[in-house]
């Protein structure tokens, strides 16, 4: 355990609470330390945290005969999303020959590097799926402003949304985002075994190219996804993705419209399959 302590004091007093002990770190630091000669439970726990956060302490330290799986978990849980440190510590006695017992103390969990990094990595997944929610309902309000292809469909916290639109099964017309850009697609996941299947709709529509691109009005992305089981049809719209908040309206102004263009140059081809 990476941590020196000194100017150790028993007993301080955190509101009307009383902790066992109080001392510093090599920098000044406070760390408590929360003694608990028995198997651990919550209501140490709820100790732990509540001295911490009483003192602005830098670390706590909790000792225990024996650590249950949960609180193993909830002290890591801690050291990942918290700015303080925690650590988990197991007490047992020990004795060599005809020696006094002393205490060996073994470090079960405790703050880390590698615990840091994924508690930002959490946080950061966390913004994005609210960011995407956020975009997909702005989107989603302002399509129903022009089309009902996508009227009944909710804003979630995936990459894309979809519907079906009245299409074959497996085929959807899908929007998605990504940091910095979104696209407007149809993606063919019919075969659901070997993917064969979606070739061959995409393979049929891919024929008639010319036209569909000509009805849509520009070139569009064809992509057998080689090695993936399905295929799709894209149109990308390079204004802004899920990062880029302050170019919402246009992203998806120009979404709404490269899907209304999609699906009306598409539907002919796709209603005798």
């Amino acid at each position: 355990m990476d941590l020196s302590l000194s100017n150790v004091e028993r007993e301080q007093s955190a509101g009307a609470f009383s902790i066992d002990l109080v001392a510093e770190d090599d920098s000044g630091g406070l760390v408590i330390i929360e003694n608990q000669l028995e198997k651990s439970d919550h209501d140490h726990l709820g100790k732990v945290v509540t001295y911490l956060t009483s003192l602005e302490a830098r670390a706590a330290v909790w000792i225990v005969a024996e650590p249950r799986p949960e609180h193993v978990r909830a002290i890591s849980w801690l050291n990942e999303s918290s700015s303080g440190s925690f650590y988990l510590v197991k007490v047992e006695a020990i004795r060599i020959g005809e020696s006094p017992a002393a205490p060996l103390l073994t470090l079960i969990t405790g703050p880390s590097a590698e615990a840091v990094e994924a508690g930002e990595k959490k946080k950061e997944l966390v913004e994005r799926q609210v960011a995407r929610k956020k975009f997909w309902t702005g989107l989603l309000a302002a399509a129903k402003e022009k089309t009902r292809l996508h009227a009944g469909i909710s804003p979630g916290y995936y990459n894309w949304v979809g519907t079906s639109a009245g299409l074959p099964a497996g085929l959807n017309l899908n929007y998605a985002v990504r940091q910095h850009d979104a696209q407007a697609e149809l993606y063919i996941d019919r075969d659901k075994e070997d993917g064969e299947g979606n070739l061959e709709i995409f393979n049929k529509l891919h024929a008639h190219r010319e036209q569909i691109e000509n009805d849509f009005g520009g070139p569009l992305e064809w992509e057998a996804l080689e090695g993936k089981r399905a295929c799709r049809i894209r149109s990308t719209v390079a204004v802004g993705g899920w990062k880029d908040e302050a170019t919402w309206p246009a992203a998806h102004e120009r979404m709404i419209d490269a899907m209304i263009r999609l699906e009306k140059a598409l539907r002919p081809h796709l209603d005798g399959i």
